[in-house]
């Protein structure tokens, strides 16, 4: 029987306790394997938590206790005080700049330490520190950016600056989902056209009638930060394009990687990636309300009116705080969503393929080569994560019908 793609979307997922999962997901890992795929992930959350936990202490001790010394200071310098634009890049450069400081012993314990200890990382300190580094300096001027934007929003539109913002959100988006895979990423990676004749033959079939050109498949080289594999769809328009990393190449079958593949052109013929633009924009609009609201409550409680054409430098260490919170809280809801779309792009792939074996033992290799918990607590995966545990989707796999496709 055909079914919609909102059917599939809504289908019940497998358990990832269920007696399917546990052979499949012992059949993948030793019970060494698997235990140490369990500490890696216990130790990752715990350093994701208190990555969290350090993010919203120091955002909330930094937009209610020191802000307005901070702004006072600046404001003692006569150029600052005359140009709120400059005034509000010092604050955010000195905000952003502390925040690195504070939060590096957990970047540097999660990135590096960890990543060695297990055994999953290729790169030298001096390698993961220069990665850092310019990760952190792109997050500065973006963030910049975007703030300085805001801000101006908020002092020219007035009372409706949230729905501005929110529209301008949107534009962001595009940009920089266009320029992703060509501009941002081949700033960390390398990135080549993929050179295979022989597994390009067999993509060419999966994408024709998707309107994916196979022109727009590369190799991602991961290998020299990691021994992960990966693979995702990046980019929107003309520089839309599946990337490949080499690790997955290096340890995959031609029938493994066509399966992987076939998963990635499900996110395009089902337009994941528009879908959670404009699914984004919603969740802005109503942060920046929030926003909005919260501001007012403030200042009114200060006895103060809001005045936006006049809203002070101050208040951009709030509105990070606030914006923190308010993306933490709705983080399930997009999970939960993203879930979905993969759950709807593995039946699309098993569908298109009919390789069944090979998508088994692809996600076999990925919980082996990622030391990915199969079955991790619910409720980490209901809170935290963005794709389903490799265990249920080996269950799904397990039960679908051998002649799909």
């Amino acid at each position: 029987m055909n079914e919609s793609p909102q059917d599939e979307l809504n289908k019940s997922p497998e358990r990832c306790d269920s007696p399917a999962s546990d052979a499949t997901a012992s059949a993948a890992m030793t019970p060494e394997q698997l235990d140490e795929a369990k500490r890696y992930g216990r130790a990752g959350l715990r350093c994701d938590l208190l990555d969290r936990t350090v993010d919203l202490v120091y955002l909330g001790v930094m937009a209610l206790v020191l802000a307005r010394p901070i702004d006072a200071w600046l404001e003692t310098c006569s150029v600052l005080a005359d140009f709120w634009t400059l005034r509000l890049l010092a604050m955010l450069a000195i905000v952003i700049g502390l925040h690195v400081l504070v939060s590096f012993p957990i970047s540097f314990y999660s990135g590096h330490v960890l990543e060695h200890r297990f055994g999953l990382s290729n790169q030298t300190f001096g390698a993961w520190l220069w990665r850092y580094v310019k990760r952190n300096l792109l997050a500065l001027a973006l963030s910049l950016l975007l703030f300085t934007g805001l801000f101006w929003v908020i002092w020219t539109t007035g009372p409706y600056w949230w729905l501005v913002a929110a529209g301008a959100f949107f534009l962001v988006s595009v940009i920089l989902g266009r320029i992703m895979p060509v501009l941002i990423m081949p700033l960390f990676y390398k990135i080549e056209k993929l050179d295979h004749p022989a597994l390009m033959e067999r993509l060419a079939g999966l994408t024709e009638g998707t309107g994916l050109s196979i022109e727009g498949v590369y190799r991602l080289d991961l290998s020299e930060e990691t021994t992960k594999a990966n693979a995702m769809l990046a980019g929107l328009g003309r520089t839309r394009r599946v990337l490949l990393g080499d690790t997955l190449l290096n340890q995959c079958s031609l029938d493994e990687i066509v399966v992987i593949f076939a998963h990635e052109i499900g996110h395009h013929v089902f337009h994941h990636i528009r879908k959670l633009i404009l699914l984004g924009i919603v969740y802005s609009a109503a942060g920046f309300w929030i926003c909005d609201r919260l501001i007012a409550l403030w200042v009114a409680r200060n006895g103060a009116s809001l005045d936006y054409a006049q809203m002070p430098v101050y208040v951009a260490p709030l509105i990070m705080w606030i914006l923190t919170i308010f993306t933490n809280l709705v983080e399930p809801i997009q999970n939960t969503i993203s879930r979905g779309y993969e759950r709807q792009c593995d039946r699309y792939a098993l569908d298109r393929t009919g390789l069944r074996a090979a998508y088994v033992g692809a996600f076999q290799k990925l919980a082996r080569l990622n030391k990915d918990d199969p079955c991790p607590h619910w409720l980490e995966t209901v809170l935290f994560h963005s794709h389903p545990p490799i265990g249920e989707r080996l269950a799904m796999a397990e039960s679908a019908d051998d002649s799909a496709a």
